[in-house]
């Protein structure tokens, strides 16, 4: 009888974290291929999508920064461009004169709210046939429990 030697909690959590990331790159490269994102990178969609969500409308840019994948002079420099396309607009927080606040433009919102429905449609077709209902309920579970552990939440 051979035993299997136990399975190292290290390599496992490396083995599992490689094959999370590997997912997300994949599902992200196809994603970022399809027709939503002619008029709009992924980042710049990121940007508006974050604050489409925001229930005041203004959002400080340090919390844009906390929920978008960019650095900080890299987000600088996307609002900046956005800006200028008029797709958001910004002014200096009132009780903070190094703060800034964000706000979409009716156009940037316009353009979230379309890009975002082709991008859901484009995401429901990848993964709806690659994972059943139930297992998207559970990666769903999986990875809001392992976001919450990780931030602290």
């Amino acid at each position: 009888m051979n035993a299997q030697p136990a399975e190292s909690p290290v390599r496992l959590a490396a083995e599992t974290w490689e094959s999370l990331f590997r997912a997300q790159v994949a599902v992200m490269r196809r994603l970022q291929s399809g027709p939503a994102f002619k008029a709009l990178a992924v980042n710049e969609y990121d940007v508006l999508f974050t604050l489409s969500r925001c229930p005041s409308g203004w959002l400080r840019l340090n919390e844009l920064n906390d929920n978008v994948l960019l650095s900080q002079s890299s987000l600088s420099r996307l609002v900046e461009r956005l800006e200028r396309r008029g797709l958001l607009e910004r002014m200096p927080a009132p009780q903070d004169g190094r703060g800034v606040l964000l706000k979409l433009t009716d156009a940037g919102r316009d353009l979230q709210k379309q890009i975002g429905r082709e991008h859901v449609r484009d995401i429901s077709a990848l993964l709806t046939p690659a994972l059943t209902a139930g297992e998207q309920r559970e990666l769903l579970r999986l990875t809001e429990k392992l976001r919450g552990a990780v931030s602290g939440r």
